[in-house]
């Protein structure tokens, strides 16, 4: 059997559906072409038929990257599939992606269908598909709760029909990684024509087991992994693509190789991260800021006699370099943009110049600028774009005193200014902010955290404001931590349907 193994990454369509992690289309040409460099094979760039921004962002990533296969999404739909065509039109290596329901779950509440009709429209769809593209990969949704006979069915029929890949997702991250590996097994033994196709794993986290599954499925002959950069996706999220990587680096006696440059990693999960505004937990294998850290007396002892009895993986394989080059307010524009170049990041004079000035301020600010700040500030939404703006903000308090909020916005080009009281000073400003902004708004979630363990660091604040019963997200970032707070509430503000004084 072949050991080479596929990496298929679909940070920028499952993995940009975590609500509030959408990023704009000069994002995801970032984040594609730190892809490439990282080395995936496959890059799903979006659903085409989902709205016209996925639509530009799939023409936009074939025109940016060469060698990864871009791939589109699609339903068993044939305008769906001609609007995947159409958007995979400029990709040097081009691929769609097809599928439709197969557990009898889906069958029955979600298609109102049969069995025999499924794989009809699954066979259609493939064969339709074919006619725009050679590289065609079909997805059994819900395979992981699908009867192992009647997936080995459709597989069968999709391979006759002409797919190249057949994924069979745990879309409901239901599998023990035993079952799936078992699921997987079946299928290569029973499906006539398997030869012919890749089998791919497509698995969910929703009971922390997503990784453990694709390892399964792939020991079992899957040749394909669907993956996400810190594992970021619909609700719990997808397989953790920097766990697989390091996984089989680890188990080299496997002999299954990727072509993953694992000395990419860490800067790219901080691109995702930062990019996203989707923090990684420190506790997460592999990117984790703790993920190499040992404050026990016995683990710092052992390291300290010899670095392999507590650590399995040296940190220079994911790219975290000791030596790496420390920003200071002394640095000049060209430590800058090799920083930012590190990270995929390519900006043109002018916006650089803007990255530098914003930079300075910080470095005076702090001591020292990490890869995180600088990518804060390469890729933050720019507030000059914004109808709602902070002009200024004063908070007063302490202990035993009440504390009092001043704050000054610019809307639309005119000034106002309101003060309130608070519980904190953060409530204070933000009662402060909805004096001005007369809506109805809940706050209903507000989570603070520091980029780095200094107290001189960049804190990142994301909230989820609801307003007319719709969920709002937003961002801020600032060595402020209350200043950090009120832009994210501003720019929740911002993203309501319609704003106005």
């Amino acid at each position: 059997m072949n050991n080479r193994l596929y990496i298929f990454d679909t940070t920028l369509r499952d993995g940009e559906q975590v609500p509030g992690c959408q990023l704009n289309t000069v994002e995801k040409i970032q984040v594609a072409r730190q892809l490439e460099k990282l080395g995936v094979d496959v890059i799903e760039a979006g659903f085409p038929i989902s709205s016209p921004g996925d639509f530009n962002s799939v023409i936009e990533i074939s025109k940016a990257v060469t060698w990864p296969t871009i791939c589109a999404l699609t339903r068993a739909v044939e305008k769906d599939i001609d609007c995947a065509a159409e958007a995979l039109q400029y990709a040097k290596h081009k691929r769609i992606h097809t599928g439709i329901g197969t557990s009898d779950m889906h069958i029955r509440y979600k298609f109102n269908s049969t069995r025999k009709e499924i794989i009809e429209r699954a066979v259609a769809a493939v064969k339709y598909a074919k006619r725009y593209v050679e590289d065609v990969e079909f997805y059994a949704e819900d395979a992981g709760r699908t009867d192992n006979e009647y997936l080995a069915q459709v597989v069968e029929a999709v391979i006759k029909a002409g797919a190249t890949v057949v994924n069979i997702p745990d879309t409901t991250g239901y599998c023990l990684p035993s079952e799936y590996g078992a699921k997987i097994k079946y299928l290569m033994e029973h499906v006539d024509g398997i030869d012919k196709a890749i089998l791919s794993t497509h698995c969910h986290n929703d009971l922390g087991m997503a990784t453990a599954c694709t390892l399964e499925g792939v020991l079992n002959g899957a040749r394909q992994v669907e993956v996400t950069i810190n594992g970021i996706g619909e609700r719990a999220g997808n397989t953790s693509e920097e766990e697989i990587a390091m996984i089989l680096k680890c188990h080299a006696h496997l002999g299954i190789e990727t072509n993953i440059n694992t000395q990419r990693i860490a800067a790219t999960s901080r691109m995702v991260s930062s990019l996203m505004n989707m923090p990684v937990q420190p506790n997460k294998a592999i990117v984790g800021r703790n993920a190499f850290a040992h404050s026990s007396g016995i683990h710092q002892d052992g390291v300290l006699k010899n670095v392999q009895t507590y650590e399995i993986i040296d940190p220079k394989d994911i790219g975290i370099d000791d030596n790496a080059i420390i920003l200071t307010a002394r640095s000049g524009h060209a430590a800058l943009k090799h920083r930012l170049e590190v990270h995929g990041i390519e900006l043109d004079e002018e916006r650089l110049d803007q990255v530098y000035e914003e930079f300075l301020r910080l470095a005076d600010k702090k001591k020292e600028v990490t890869d995180d700040d600088i990518l804060m500030l390469a890729g933050a939404d720019r507030a000059e774009s914004r109808n709602i703006k902070i002009v200024n903000l004063q908070v007063t308090g302490g202990v035993g005193i009440r504390p009092v909020a001043a704050i000054t916005l610019d809307i639309a080009g005119e000034q106002f200014s309101a003060a309130a009281e608070g519980n904190g000073p953060v409530d204070a400003a933000i009662n402060a902010l909805k004096q001005i902004i007369r809506r109805k708004m809940t706050l209903k979630e507000f989570t603070i955290q520091a980029i780095n363990r200094g107290s001189d660091d960049v804190g990142k604040v994301h909230m989820q404001v609801e307003h007319e019963g719709h969920l709002y997200y937003g961002f801020g970032a600032s060595t402020d931590i209350i200043a950090a707070s009120v832009e994210a509430y501003v720019d929740c503000i911002n993203k309501f349907r319609k704003t106005s004084h």
